[in-house]
């Protein structure tokens, strides 16, 4: 009975490996699990006393779940069969080629790193970087939107801060679900952003697969009441101008929407505007066709050389931020009422009939976001500066022809973010912020737009030119 057994070393430690696993599985795995289950719970709980529109049960189901519902759709289904005829090749390649779209599009929602972690991560980025003016507008017009409706923020695109914007401006209201880009698809930032909701798209695909799997997903989540954020430009001005929307994501949404049988569809007008972009250089260089591309490495360098700086004077206590971020809301539009309005069942088109319908509603969507994007400081002395390119202007000149401006536009309703009793103080700000960057030179008490800046200066212009082209007015455009 007290007889000793000798067993050699990579016995034990095979052994040994086989206990700590049978542990961790058994017991540490599903402990773990059920601990931040209960978490979650509790997040998901406590959120839902205070959200206006509520988590729907289409994001808290298991990603596994919604893949396998995704891949087994019957439009999807028979687009595989399609696609294998005409490939001459086995179903199941392009079965698991289906999947591995699935896969990439279909997100993986956590309530508590939205709301615990996402949530204050933006707040705080968003808030150490601007003056951050959001809020919603029209709350009690919003408050008569029907609940159950799937509700769709519609958006002007100018930064890659949207997505942090858009996801802290609505967190008091809702969770976002949007679309992000092939930019954002390096380890370990596209698992966050799964995890925030989103879901990744590749914009200029032609793989008519691709394109069926990508519709049935967005068709899913519209119909589950899913609330989506989507920039109706597709992509980021390069200009600073609005672009012509892209009808693809819209087509999508409502291409089976009845009426009178779907829960209702309802877009939410948003208008973004900043007084500084942190990559409008980069975004106006893209304008250039003669400029060299920029490795992937230069551009890491110079990122992370920009982070240096900004941490470097938060230290010395010498940070200051990049002046105002603004967010405005306007009127929403109910499907069914518009439907109804125009006698249009967008169910009952085929593409010919219907991509023209869409088309207007994009139009008519653009047009309400271009009315309510906010008018910020920069962006007036910018518009004076680069419209007065050769004439040098005392700061008094400059703000009599700002304030000349800014009745001129607000005379049609335009949303200018100055208040009458803090004007004079926000151009001179905005003046300094320009001189700052170096895109305004002064002498002897004199302002100028830099020659070699006017094109920078108009991108910032032209984020009101919308305003200045109903006056007849011709604006510098980028």
């Amino acid at each position: 009975m007290g007889a000793e057994i000798t067993i050699s070393i990579w016995l034990f430690v095979f052994l040994v490996a086989v206990t700590a696993w049978a542990l961790l599985e058994r017991v540490l795995i599903p402990s773990t699990r059920w601990f931040l289950r209960r978490r979650i719970n509790r997040v998901i709980d406590e959120i839902s006393t205070r959200l206006d529109i509520q988590i729907r049960p289409f994001q808290l189901t298991k990603r596994q779940v919604l893949i396998d519902r995704l891949v087994y759709d019957s439009q999807v289904i028979e687009a595989i069969q399609r696609a294998a005829r005409e490939r001459h090749c086995p179903r199941e390649i392009v079965q698991a080629e289906v999947l591995a779209y699935a896969k990439e599009i279909v997100p993986s929602f956590n309530a508590y790193l939205y709301f615990r972690i996402g949530y204050w991560l933006a707040k705080k980025i968003a808030r150490l970087m601007y003056r951050v003016r959001i809020g919603l507008g029209n709350d009690q017009e919003l408050t008569g939107i029907d609940p159950n409706s799937a509700i769709v923020f519609v958006m002007n695109h100018r930064s890659n801060m949207d997505y942090m914007l858009a996801a802290f401006l609505a967190a008091e209201k809702t969770t976002l679900s949007y679309a992000v880009g092939e930019w954002a698809k390096i380890w370990p930032l596209q698992t966050l952003i799964r995890s925030l909701g989103a879901f990744f798209i590749r914009r200029n695909s032609g793989n008519p697969l691709y394109r069926r799997v990508l519709e049935r997903y967005i068709q899913m989540a519209t119909k589950e009441g899913v609330c989506q954020a989507v920039f109706l430009e597709g992509r980021i001005t390069r200009d600073g101008c609005l672009q012509p929307p892209k009808l693809g994501l819209l087509d999508y949404m409502l291409r089976y929407f009845e009426p009178k049988r779907d829960r209702d569809i309802v877009f939410i007008p948003v208008g973004l505007n900043y007084d500084r972009t942190l990559e409008d250089r980069s975004l106006i260089r893209e304008l250039d066709p003669q400029a060299e591309k920029r490795s992937p490495w230069f551009i890491l360098k110079t990122t992370l050389g920009f982070m240096g700086r900004c941490l470097m004077l938060i230290v010395l206590s010498r940070w200051q931020r990049f002046g105002y971020a603004c967010v405005q809301f306007g009127p929403y539009i109910s499907m069914r009422e518009y439907s109804r309005a125009h006698g249009v069942d967008f169910s009952q088109m085929n593409r010919r009939s219907r991509f023209p319908e869409i088309e207007k509603l994009a139009n008519r969507l653009m047009a309400a976001i271009e009315k309510v994007i906010p008018i910020l400081p920069v962006a007036l002395v910018a518009s004076v500066l680069a419209e007065n390119e050769g004439e040098g202007l005392s700061a008094f000149e400059l703000q009599a022809r700002v304030n000349a401006l800014i009745e001129e536009i607000q005379a049609r309703g335009a949303p200018v973010y100055l208040s009458r009793r803090g004007r004079v103080q926000m151009i001179l700000n905005a003046l300094d912020t320009l001189k700052l960057r170096r895109l305004v030179a002064e002498s002897h008490g004199v302002y100028r737009a830099d020659p070699e800046e006017v094109e920078l200066l108009s991108y910032y212009a032209n984020s009101i030119a919308h305003w200045r082209q109903e006056s007849g007015a011709d604006p510098r455009r980028g």
